[in-house]
């Protein structure tokens, strides 16, 4: 059974082989690069540079990285379309099923070689592109931060492994229902899609309550932020992170030490026409912000409990699977 599967797949699996070594030779070239300019320009920058040295080390790496960030995060996608929908439906499509199923090999045995046989493969694919960017982009990842962006976690870490383990197990199944190679194929795409839309902009942030500190504002955290954004009424800070966190708000309101409200009125005082003294008198001012944020600490919980969420739903579809395979499938 395992030698059938094996030469049923063995097309796509030189496919992804070849695409593999293709992506690890750019990986390890665009690595080599990354560590030799962090070496070279950012180590060894004069301080007075080292911020337009960090724009110019972002600006240069910023797209080849993400590029191939977004390519790992759809690949789970391209595996559940193109491997998982067609397994089943291709059978019940051709009616070959009626040959197959009715060998000596049960229903539920012959879908269990499938799912592990090619989900190991899926994993492994995953894994190991996971595994090449995530070396290949840490120095960038470093000194940029963001490790918590929706492109660089979906993309890093052990997240594309519980991926791509949906992915292929959910296209399976759909497969099962649907019974058409293509509709099932466009029905998996579009809700993978879907689904590292929400997860990310409206479930990820809330897999562990946020810290929430009160933050003064001094010449440090006002290098760490944009600037302010100054009205009659109020003033925010913008931007403003700390190293490797996630932040829950782009900016936050900032107050006085009494309590009410920095606005522009309160703040003219300070605009000495120096940026130094500008500085130096807000920092008198006892000025501060309620700053709430996922420390850096918890971005391997957060990849953890992700991927064990994703695995846990595979294992559910798997079942699901078996059950219909042996129940509904005629």
């Amino acid at each position: 059974m395992i030698w059938l599967t094996w030469r049923q797949f063995r097309t796509q699996a030189l496919v992804a082989g070849i695409a593999l070594a293709a992506l690890a030779a750019y990986l390890l070239y665009l690595g080599t690069r990354i560590r030799a300019d962090y070496l070279t320009d950012v180590l060894n920058c004069v301080p007075s540079d080292c911020s337009v040295t960090r724009r110019l080390f972002g600006n240069e790496y910023e797209a080849p990285v993400g590029i191939v960030s977004l390519l790992l995060i759809a690949l789970p996608g391209l595996i559940g379309a193109f491997w998982g929908a067609p397994l089943v439906a291709r059978e019940l499509e051709h009616k070959t099923d009626r040959l197959v199923w009715n060998q000596s090999v049960t229903r539920g045995r012959w879908l269990a070689v499938k799912l592990v046989v090619l989900g190991s493969a899926a994993v492994a694919v995953a894994g190991l592109y996971s595994l090449l960017l995530t070396w290949s982009a840490s120095r960038y990842d470093e000194y940029i931060g963001g490790r918590f962006n929706a492109s660089n976690f979906g993309a890093r870490g052990v997240a594309p492994l519980g991926y791509a383990a949906f992915a292929f197990v959910f296209g399976v199944v759909v497969g099962l229902v649907v019974r058409r190679t293509v509709a099932s194929m466009a029905i998996v795409v579009a809700l993978y899609t879907a689904l590292q839309i929400v997860v990310p902009l409206a479930l990820r942030a809330h897999l562990m309550p946020p810290v929430t500190t009160e933050v003064k504002v001094t010449a440090d955290v006002m290098a760490r932020a944009q600037g302010f954004g100054m009205n009659d009424t109020s003033a925010r800070i913008l931007g403003y992170t700390q190293p490797g966190a996630w932040s829950m708000a782009p900016d936050n309101q900032v107050f006085m030490a009494d309590g009410t409200p920095l606005t522009a009125a309160k703040n003219k005082a300070c605009q000495t026409g120096s940026m130094d003294g500008d500085f130096a008198c807000m920092e008198s001012k006892n000025l501060h912000f309620v700053y709430s944020y996922q420390p850096a600490s918890r971005y391997w919980p957060f990849q953890w409990i992700e991927v064990s969420a994703y695995l846990a739903l595979t294992a559910l579809l798997a079942t699901f699977g078996f059950w219909w395979v042996r129940r509904r499938t005629t």
